[in-house]
């Protein structure tokens, strides 16, 4: 019998400035696997920081594209080796519904349709408990907003299957709760 060996794909999401793309990078490391980047940074720097709904579908269309070919290299690397890897994954479909929620008040069908799709094996729910740090394309400053945020995403993993955990403190906490997180469903 010929089993093949599915890799786990482990989602790291929150509101922007919690260490989403610190932590996607220490996982990647500390397992020697691959992460899938945010497209998003890359496509605002390019194009600005000026979005309308038609850029979150491009966002959302080339974080999928993005996230498809990230599985297609590990998933081979995997029928290769035999050594089962987690692919890290910075940002998923319910970053975007979120976020065309929070700016433009509703979320595209496609979005919709696309979350339906989603199979992933963890989410790791970053908190805003650090401090918020300025860069180019960051949005919410204030404590409001961030809270306003993580109560959302917490809300749609509330009511999900997917297992998930809500990674805090500081940054050697955060790498360590997301390590145990991801221990455990490595050992399913």
């Amino acid at each position: 019998m010929n089993t093949k060996l599915a890799l786990k794909k482990i989602v790291v999401i929150g509101p922007e400035s919690t260490g989403k793309s610190t932590l996607c990078v220490y996982l990647a490391d500390y397992y020697n696997t691959l992460s899938c980047p945010e497209f998003a940074r890359e496509y605002l720097l390019e194009n600005g920081t000026t979005y309308t709904v038609d850029d979150l579908m491009t966002i959302a269309k080339g974080q999928l594209e993005a996230q498809k070919k990230h599985v297609d290299l590990l998933q081979t690397q995997i029928d290769q080796t035999g050594i089962v890897k987690p692919l890290i994954i910075d940002t998923d479909m319910y970053v975007m519904k979120v976020w065309a929620e929070y700016v433009f008040g509703n979320c595209p069908t496609f979005i919709l349709d696309e979350i339906n799709k989603q199979q992933y094996d963890l989410y790791l729910l970053c908190k805003p408990d650090i401090p918020w740090v300025k860069d180019e394309l960051r949005e919410y400053p204030d404590e409001k907003p961030r809270q306003e945020l993580f109560q959302m995403y917490k809300d749609i993993l509330l009511n999900q299957q997917t297992p998930w955990v809500e990674i805090s403190g500081g940054f050697e906490a955060r790498n360590q709760k997301a390590v145990a997180a991801i221990e455990a469903i490595l050992a399913r």
